[in-house]
């Protein structure tokens, strides 16, 4: 449903958009906000959270980089590990739902396709090898160009999760006992900058996702 909606809404937004009734993502995660009286009154300056690189390993053994390798790209990332036995198979149906609805279209020289990264990260990388992620990947139709399943560095990733993300929240240093298991797909945009948050497993949600992305595509279009 997502795949069949998104060219009407992508068509609808358009001309709202130019009509200025259309309202873009929020943007979360604030780092500070600053304050100053200016003619008596009180203007506040918000510094929103720019996310972080961090240099991992996808599903064909390459190192890859979050904001490196993907600039100028929009982001939709999820976590999961490949032995859950619960959430994480929906929450990969539900991001193979989004690379089909913005797969490229062989008849059309512009794709949606080259604006968004989907991006799934393993919380579990002591078994999570790539080896085993490419396999988990072909499971859910993964095209490596446009969706990669990652593993690296256990401390590296947690510290992601809870520091760049802004996901998890109490105590927790990536240790063996550490564990993070969550249903969030985190959308970033192309400056890297938080702009939504979804329930991976609520289908609407998974749908609003992928509005925002089309919505954040043409922000870009707006501004130029």
């Amino acid at each position: 449903m997502v795949a069949v909606l998104l060219p009407l809404f992508f068509y609808l937004v358009t001309n709202e958009l130019s009509k200025g009734k259309v309202k873009m993502p929020h943007y979360y995660l604030i780092d500070k906000t600053d304050s100053q009286v200016v003619n008596g009154k009180v203007q506040r300056d918000t510094t929103f959270h720019q996310v972080g690189d961090i240099e991992l390993t996808n599903q064909l053994g390459e190192k890859v980089w979050l904001n490196k390798s993907l600039a100028g790209k929009a982001v939709v990332i999820d976590f999961f590990f490949t032995t859950c036995p619960s959430i994480c198979p929906k929450l990969s149906k539900n991001m193979e739902l989004l690379q089909t609805s913005f797969k490229k279209d062989p008849k059309k020289e512009a794709s949606l396709d080259t604006i968004v990264q989907f991006i799934s990260i393993t919380v579990n990388p002591g078994y999570d090898s790539f080896q085993v992620l490419r396999s988990y990947a072909d499971r859910f139709n993964a095209n490596p160009d446009h969706w990669w399943f990652l593993t690296g560095d256990k401390k590296v990733i947690y510290n992601f999760i809870r520091n760049e993300l802004g996901i998890a929240t109490g105590p927790g240093d990536g240790s063996a006992e550490d564990f993070i298991h969550t249903d969030r797909f985190v959308l970033l945009d192309k400056d890297r900058y938080i702009r939504g948050y979804y329930d991976g497993l609520d289908d609407t949600d998974v749908r609003k996702c992928a509005d925002d992305i089309v919505l954040l595509t043409l922000e870009r279009k707006h501004k130029k």
